[in-house]
């Protein structure tokens, strides 16, 4: 699953402070209130998941919704089409967690709810976490999702380990981003995932392309390196 990055906006929002009076930002804070909300829609041409498609190498429509309160407490709703899995073929992902930051140092401590609707016995619990910094104009980040031992995981525990990092490229609207991740336990065997890509903001769009690939997957096709393509609109 993915997560947010705020940095874009973030830096608008203080370059736009520079340009209001002081009347007007206390108005646009008041109005704002405590609870921010957005609403993405999204459509990929593959739906990747630590490496491994879960499309069938077929395009996905994923909607999420994100609620965030100022302490940094937040919880989204993510979904998404995937390939036949014997039930509504439809994956949502319930997510809480806390978000802030520590000196230099960006926290993100949550946990996510896999839910596959029609499909007994195969939802699970993860909890995750995240440490990252800044470097330079970007980002660098150290991820885990640990999944414990449960009925639908067949009593074994997993752990993905990844590092991602992302850099813009200077003010051009165009970014750099890539990632390498291990994942071990009841999903895979020291399996090895990684990526690099390019996002590109257009007219209020997210445009994405991304190559991915992967290691030590038994063969599983679905894992064989391939190009994705994005676009999203966050409201």
């Amino acid at each position: 699953m993915n997560t947010a990055i705020r940095a874009f906006t973030l830096a608008s929002l203080a370059a736009a402070a520079l340009t209001i009076s002081a009347p007007a930002m206390a108005q646009e804070e008041e109005a704002a209130g405590p609870l921010d909300i957005e609403f993405t829609l999204a459509g990929v041409s593959d739906y990747r998941f630590r490496g491994i498609s879960l499309s069938d190498k077929d395009q996905a429509f994923q909607p999420s919704l994100t609620v965030s309160h100022e302490s940094g407490l937040y919880a989204s709703a993510w979904g998404s089409n995937i390939a036949d899995n014997g039930g509504d073929n439809i994956e949502v992902d319930l997510t809480a967690g806390w978000s802030g930051q520590v000196g230099p140092i960006d926290l993100n401590i949550g946990g996510v709810y896999y839910l596959y609707p029609g499909v007994t016995g195969a939802n699970y619990i993860e909890a995750l976490g995240s440490v990252g910094t800044g470097v330079g104009a970007g980002n660098i980040a150290v991820n885990l999702g640990y999944t414990p031992r449960q009925k639908n995981t067949d009593n074994e525990d997993n752990v993905y380990v990844a590092v991602t990092a992302g850099f813009p490229v200077f003010n051009t609207g165009l970014s750099l981003n890539g990632s390498f991740g291990i994942e071990d336990g009841a999903f895979a065997n020291k399996k090895k995932d990684w990526s690099i890509g390019a996002d590109y903001e257009l007219a209020g769009f997210t445009l994405g392309v991304k190559y991915v690939d992967t290691a030590h997957t038994s063969g599983n096709p679905l894992g064989k390196a391939g190009a994705l393509f994005s676009v999203s609109k966050t409201f």
